[in-house]
């Protein structure tokens, strides 16, 4: 029974990706920017070029692909599947219109739509990481975004070194994790 509710938090998290400090620490969205490395505008932009990213890829690419659009101190992660290399460039382009994004990383496959059990997968994945940030002592879990793909963990936020390498190790060591990718902006 216990495991079954690690499970089903786990997988609630996952889902609540964007929400997951505020969800864990049970605070508001005005304590979650005080905490936060972003100036209070960078995130609400974060939000916005989310928002705006996904409405304009989701109208022109609607039944062809699945794209997640994960922006961070304004530098944006995509992840998903395109059904080629057109639409993975054209994809990058529609974001990099959107105003105040800095960097994009493009990690958009060019393969078929995944299935419902591989993004159940990857929401597990997610929620197991963060879980297990919460019981670390090198970082603030809340400084760093999880994102899974086809169990690719992408790591993002604003650390010092010493807390990427945390954070790396514990995400490599996470059952189901194939690889992790760093897409972290460094303070030192």
């Amino acid at each position: 029974m216990r495991y079954l509710n690690y499970l089903l938090l786990a997988a609630m998290l996952g889902a609540l990706q964007g929400c997951f400090p505020v969800v864990a620490a049970g605070v508001g969205a005005g304590a979650l920017m005080a905490s936060d490395r972003r100036t209070s505008g960078a995130y609400i932009e974060d939000e916005s070029i989310e928002t705006k990213a996904f409405g304009q890829i989701s109208t022109k690419y609607k039944d062809t692909a699945h794209v997640n659009v994960t922006s961070f101190n304004r530098h944006v992660l995509l992840t998903g599947e395109v059904p080629n290399d057109a639409a993975k460039s054209e994809v990058e382009k529609i974001v990099a219109a959107i105003p105040n994004v800095k960097l994009i990383h493009n990690e958009l496959a060019v393969s078929g739509l995944s299935g419902m059990a591989s993004r159940s997968s990857d929401t597990v994945i997610t929620g197991d990481v963060k879980l297990r940030f919460l019981n670390n002592k090198d970082f603030q879990a809340h400084n760093i975004k999880v994102v899974t793909e086809n169990g690719v963990v992408y790591l993002m936020g604003m650390v010092y070194r010493k807390e990427a390498a945390a954070a790396t190790e514990i995400a490599s060591t996470t059952k189901g994790v194939q690889r992790v990718v760093k897409v972290f902006e460094y303070l030192d």
